[in-house]
This record gives C-alpha cells, sequence and structure tokens, in this order.
C-alpha cells in the first residue's frame, strides 16, 4: 500500500468551505503515480496504461487547515486491468474513496493486453494488509 500526505491548500476550498469536490480525483491521480513508474516509459509508441473508469464515493467534508492522508492499494488483478483503490483521511476519519480501473494498452495495436507476471508480482506488493486482492 503507498501513503501520502497531502496539505489542504486555501484556493481548494469552495464557498461553504470545503474541499472542493474536484480536488478528490487529483488527489487519487497523484496518489497512484508511483505505480506507472513500474510500467516504464509512458507515450503513445509504447504499451502502456489507460484510466477505464474513475468513481469516487464521499463520505464526509474534507476541509482547509488539517493535512489529508491518501492511501493507495490495489484491490483487483485481471487478465489485463487492475483496480487502485484510495482512501482519503482527515483527523483519523475517511473522507472519501475512489475507485480506478487502469488498462495496459498497446498504442499500435489499439487494444489491451495482458498484465506480464513481472507487472503482477510488483503489483501484488501493493495490496492493502486488511483487504484480500479481488480476483
Amino acid at each position: 500500500m503507498l501513503e501520502e500526505q497531502f496539505k489542504v491548500r486555501f484556493y481548494e476550498t469552495d464557498a461553504l468551505g470545503h474541499v472542493n469536490n474536484t480536488v478528490v480525483p487529483m488527489w487519487i491521480e497523484t496518489g497512484r503515480l508511483p505505480i506507472f513508474e513500474f510500467f516504464g516509459e509512458m507515450s503513445p509508441e509504447t504499451q502502456s496504461l489507460i484510466v477505464a473508469r474513475l468513481e469516487v464515493d464521499y463520505a464526509r467534508p474534507i476541509f482547509f487547515g488539517s493535512n489529508v492522508t491518501v492511501k493507495t492499494y490495489v484491490s483487483r488483478l485481471g487478465g489485463s486491468s487492475f483496480d487502485i483503490s484510495t482512501e482519503i483521511w482527515q483527523k483519523g476519519e475517511l473522507c472519501a474513496k475512489g475507485k480506478t480501473i487502469l488498462v495496459y494498452f498497446d498504442f499500435k495495436e489499439q487494444k489491451s493486453i495482458p498484465l506480464t507476471d513481472g507487472l503482477r508480482s510488483r503489483l501484488v506488493t501493493l495490496t492493502h494488509p486488511e483487504h484480500p486482492l479481488d480476483a
């Protein structure tokens, strides 16, 4: 599992004093960036990753003045795709959850390709210690 702290910036808040809902997907994306390093160079000339789906559940407001902790982990491994789950915590409370489905993709052939054994082995190292990996 990956874990990163983010400082909530004043300009990320809305008129009600909450972190704007559009900020959470950016934190989710930033939290999963280390996973992209497993796949090497990311360009349209290589085999790379594409985002097939992103879903976010908001559980409670996030406020300016206190950092958030973003926990990112692999929750499912498929043949050519995998799920990244994300939890966003502030002051010990779960504030938002996200799930991103990433697909290993060959841009030249314009189709998904199977995850290699090496990639699968690396991705398994990023599971959540309390949540089993979905098949």
